[in-house]
This record gives structure tokens, sequence and C-alpha cells, in this order.
């Protein structure tokens, strides 16, 4: 307990006996600071995205109090601040829209205010991510402590998945297998506490992911919202933020490409979210890590998905901690020596494998043995070809396998709204073996690229038992739902992509083995095609009204490159600004 003998960012401005000394002091003292918490003490920000409107992040003020009482105690003195809250369960038209303005305003809080560390409170899908980036963008300590998640889902007795038993229940509905009674009843069961969803959607995956790159205390993954171990762990990263002052370890010297090839492994192993490859190259990018799709094959693919939980297996991430969380996987991956870089340096001082060599797993059912994994490859599969010259994303867990190679006559829809009014249209041409294309739903065409790419089924393939089809399109997938489903075809449609010369009827090829994903026209018909119309004009139509949206359209990259700003990718470091009098 020992003030920092390093200078301090924070001394620039309460360090002084100058006019510009008294204006800052002075004006925090009517907070009733005492005098002596402005010797040399370093001020440890706490970055929050509290928001009754982010239900999943609703208890973050708690959080924060445990984590000022692990500051004090070490030394610090811990100031809490605001940032944007981008909640993915009410935030139209979704939350990834709002992903970089969150982003800024971390970046831009942190280098303009008297911070010498930081840490970030996340959990909602888009927050972790956006806290991330724009701390790395700064480049001080930063350690991340997520809200945790939310209790098992009860519904008849069952344990019911976030997020997953939505999809599920509402194409039952569609089947006529269940009553909009019984649909209606799961609503109360399924959200039983505070947190993020406990099936490994995209807010436990990158709470996994935070924690393989070495961002977080260990554990921080998957202890529950409501269990005091939550707050144990807030308490002592808030001991660790002070003493990483004092060693100046910045993330920098965390977010390297060995974490990030470490993440990757990580993500396969779990059966993560295809979010995560969107959000792990647009932290990358910020930190100055070279990360590619490529990387998701020659990294992640070949390794086994071994944590049992939905939506591509049974358990929730209650059972996920129980068993051991991430520790425990992250130790069987190192003992069959499948960890790529067991030297990474973590936030707590000590590397990857130091962390978790050791740890211990009580449940082979939740997490189970590399030679019996839910699934033998659970590597992200990137997909190329003439319908997505830049990539496309799927993820093999929570696939068909039988639908990883088809063949099939496409069904197009135009956009979202086209989707909806046509699907269950009963004169629709599509059969089981059809592919359903969507489009004009990447980060222009429906501005932040919305979870719709799970497209629900036909009903009246859905009445035949049909459970699954190859589903292809520009938008992203909620990483609590599932089935066949190619995502993040770049180009986008409204950004002249191939996509959008698809017409009824062309036969698509789909091979997730060799990576292949190929549209049965000539390159000659598909730019005729495209010359044929403006698949740019409705974006760019919508960016002509001004505001956030047209920054958005004019300035975002496309899924390959993590949909970030183009002007934001890089690391501006945090210098200490001129003073404001």
């Amino acid at each position: 307990m020992t003030n920092s003998k390093r200078p301090l960012r924070s001394a620039q401005w309460f360090g002084t006996a100058d006019k510009n000394g008294f204006m800052y002091r002075s004006w925090m003292k009517n907070q009733g600071i005492p005098e002596h918490e402005f010797q040399g003490k370093p001020i440890i920000g706490i970055c929050n995205t509290w928001s009754e409107l982010t239900p999943c992040n609703a208890h973050f003020r708690k959080l924060a109090e445990h984590v000022k009482k692990g500051v004090l105690e070490a030394g610090g003195y811990p100031v809490e601040f605001p940032v944007f809250s981008n909640g993915e369960s009410n935030l139209r038209p979704t939350a990834m829209f709002t992903r970089n303005l969150a982003s800024m305003d971390v970046e831009e809080a942190i280098r303009g205010n008297p911070i010498d560390a930081v840490v970030l409170l996340v959990g909602c899908d888009k927050t972790t991510p956006a806290l991330l980036m724009g701390a790395a963008s700064c480049d001080i300590p930063t350690i991340v402590v997520s809200g945790g998640p939310m209790l098992n889902g009860k519904h008849k007795g069952k344990d019911i998945g976030s997020g997953t038993v939505v999809w599920q229940l509402s194409e039952e509905v569609k089947a006529g297998r269940i009553s909009l009674h019984d649909f209606m009843a799961a609503e109360a069961g399924m959200s039983r506490s505070a947190g993020t969803c406990n099936t490994m959607g995209t807010a436990s995956t990158m709470a996994c992911i935070a924690e393989s790159l070495g961002t977080t205390l260990p554990h921080n993954a998957a202890i529950p919202a409501v269990d005091s171990r939550r707050y144990v762990l807030a308490h002592l990263s808030g001991n660790r933020i002070v003493e990483m002052v004092n060693e100046d370890l910045h993330l920098s010297k965390v977010l390297t490409r060995e974490a990030f090839e470490n993440a990757i492994r990580t993500n396969a192993a779990i059966g993560g979210s295809t979010n995560a490859v969107v959000h792990l190259k647009a932290i990358a990018g910020r930190i100055g890590v070279d990360l590619a799709l490529d990387d998701w094959t020659r990294i992640g693919r070949g390794t086994p998905t071994i944590v049992d939980l939905q939506p591509s297996g049974r358990f929730l991430m209650e059972e996920f901690y129980y068993a051991g969380g991430l520790p425990a996987v992250l130790r069987r991956l190192g003992d069959a020596d499948r960890l790529p870089h067991k030297d990474a340096l973590t936030v707590n001082g000590k590397t990857l494998w130091e962390n978790v060599c050791e740890a211990p797993l009580y449940n082979e059912e939740v997490i189970r043995p590399l030679d019996n994994p839910l699934r033998d490859d659970g590597g992200m599969c990137i997909l190329r070809g003439n319908l997505a010259p830049r990539g496309a994303v799927l993820k093999p867990s929570a696939a068909t396998p039988e639908l990883m190679r088809h063949r099939g006559r496409a069904v197009v829809f135009n956009d979202f709204d086209h989707y909806k009014a046509r699907i269950n249209d009963p004169e629709l041409d599509v059969d089981a073996s059809s592919i359903l294309v969507m489009r004009n739903c990447g980060p222009r065409g429906y501005h932040g690229m919305a979870e719709v790419g799970n497209m629900g089924l036909p009903a009246k393939l859905l009445e035949q038992g049909v459970t699954d089809m190859v589903r292809i399109s520009d938008a992203r997938m909620s990483g609590t739902a599932y089935g066949t489903v190619v995502l993040h075809v770049a180009p986008e449609a409204a950004a002249g992509g191939p996509l959008a010369a698809v017409r009824d009827g062309d036969w698509i090829e789909l091979d997730c083995d060799s990576g292949r994903l190929h549209l049965d026209v000539s390159d000659a018909e598909i730019q005729a095609r495209l010359d044929e119309s403006d698949p740019m004009a409705q974006s760019n139509r919508i960016a002509s009204d001004g505001g956030y949206r047209q920054l958005y359209i004019e300035h975002v990259l496309q899924a390959d490159e993590g949909c970030d700003f183009d002007f934001l990718v890089g690391n501006r470091g945090a210098d200490v600004p001129r003073h404001s009098h």
C-alpha cells in the first residue's frame, strides 16, 4: 500500500501549486475529497457502462463499489465515470451501430481526464469490445471486470438458455408444435437475475475472449453475476490496477499478437460467437496488431469444441463456472500443447499458463476431454469465393454437419423487411434444399450490421419437420443463435459486393472443408447485373440525412476489417492535452 514512485499522469492536473492545480483540485474537493488524496496517489478511473436500459449491466453500481474498495485498499484513489452504454436487448437498430461511438467516448474520457489507469466495467455484448477498443487507443494500464452471466433460466421445471430459447420456441410456435401461451410463459422464467446471457452468446464469448487475452484476472469470464465471488474479483481487480500503475504495465504489453492467437484458439474450444471475429479484429486494429481473417483458419481450424454449452450444446454458464470455468479449458488445451502461447503476459503479472497450469476441472460433461469433444473442429470456417471475395464466416459448432457441404437454389430477400414480408408466403418457391439469401443488412446497408442473419425458416417447411437450412447474408447473428448460417459476407451488397447480384433460382455452392462460397454465375454476368443497379443508392440516401448515421455510413469499414471507423484505427496514446484555462 505504497504510493507510486513513477511519474503519474494525474500529477499534471493535481501536482502543481499554480493556478491550474488550484482549479483542478478545488472543484474535485466539492465532493468531500480530502487534501491527502491528491498527494501522489494513482488516480484510477472506473469506466462504467451501468444503465437501466442495459439490463445486462444494471448491477454495475454495486460492482463499481467493490472495485473502489480494492483501489483504496491498495493506495490508489478511484474516480468513477459513465460512458455510453450500448445495450443489446433494447437498442435499435442494433447495438453494433453504436459500438464505435462508445469506443470514442471511452477513448476521449480517458485521454482528457486525470487518470493513471482504468478499470473497464463491461458485460453486455458490445460493451466489452467498445471499452477495450477505446482503452487500446490510449494504452494506459487497464484491467477488465465483466459483470458475469445471469442465473439459469427456468421453464416447466427445466433449464432454458437466454436468447437461445427465444429462437427455439419462436420456431416451434410457427410450426404449430406449441401454443402462444406456452411461448409467452417462458418469458418470465428466462431472465431470473442480473447479468448477461447465460448461454455461450456474444457476451459470454467476449468475457472469455477478454480473459484469454490476459486483460482480466482468472475466472472473470464465468462467475455468475449474483455470486459473491464476482464482487471479490472486482475488489481484487481494484487492488491489482494500482499495482499495474506502479509496474508501468500498459495495455500494449498484454494485447500482443500472441494474446490474440490464444484468443482465437480459445474461441474454437468454447464454441464462441461469430461476433468475436469482428470484435477481435477491431481491438487488434486499435492496439496495432495486424490480425487477418485467415488467422482464424490458421490458428482456429482443427481445434475441437470441448465446452458443451448452448447454443451449440446442452449446458449454461452456471454449469461452466462450477465445472472449472475458462481456466480449466485453457489448462486442458495447454496440457495437450494446443495453447499457442503459454508465456503470454496477463494483467496480474503472470503468464497465461502460470495462471491456469493447476486449474481444477470438476465436470467432464460440461468441459469435455479433447478426445470426446462436442465438435471435432470448432474453429471458425472462413469462406471465400466469387460471392464473398473478401470473406464470410460460418460457426461449425452451431451448424448441421450434413449442410456444411451443400448446393442449392437461391431464394433471395432484398433486405430484412422483404424477408419478413415474404418468408411465410405459402406460394414462396422454396424447399429444404434451397439456400436463403438476404442482403443489404451489412454495416452500411443496415447501418450497424444487425443480428438478423439467422433467418427463421419458412413456416411451411417447419410444419414438414425441417429444422435447418443454409442461410447466407451480409448481416451478423446473435451469439445465442444457431444453424448453418453464413454471415459477414464482404463486401456487403450496399458497398457494391456481389451479394447484390444474386437472383432467385441461382445455384450456390457451400463447401466448408475447402472454404468455398461460390455463385454459379459467370463473373461477366455478375458484373452486368451490378451495372444494372445502384446497390449503394439506399445507404447513400440514408447518409444524406446527416447526423451520426452519416458519419457511420461514410466511415465504417467492412466486416473483414472489424467494422471500426477508418479514422479510429490505431493507437493514439494518452499524451496529456493542453490546459483548459
